[in-house]
């Protein structure tokens, strides 16, 4: 992970700092970095760069829609339904609004 990208996650690591069911992937590799929820990622950030969240389908498909974000593509031509990808700046509150949304997701999936 870039250091920017690292600084990008480091923005919303902060905001879950008090929660003990969330922590930091730290090993290499797909979702290196990455935030969990009872050990199942919500939110990361890709190669690309792109703040990276699960949530519901149809929710991903709404925020599509409406231009927030497209599908996760973890490698050509495979799109991840229930995961959205926007590239924009780390300090969007979208991108906390989302992640804090992604995290009440992952975490009642058990």
């Amino acid at each position: 992970m870039s250091d920017a990208a690292r600084e990008r996650l480091d923005t919303i690591a902060k905001a879950f700092a008090k929660d003990t069911a969330v922590t930091r992937e730290t090993r290499k590799g797909f979702g290196s970095g990455a935030l969990k929820v009872n050990g199942k990622i919500f939110a990361m950030v890709d190669a690309k760069g792109e703040f990276v969240v699960k949530l519901p389908k149809a929710r991903v498909d709404e925020l599509v829609k409406a231009g927030v974000g497209t599908l996760f593509e973890p490698g050509p031509g495979r799109l991840m339904k229930e995961w959205l990808a926007m590239a924009s700046e780390p300090n969007d509150p979208n991108w906390l609004a989302l992640a804090r949304e992604a995290c009440r997701f992952v975490g009642r999936k058990q």
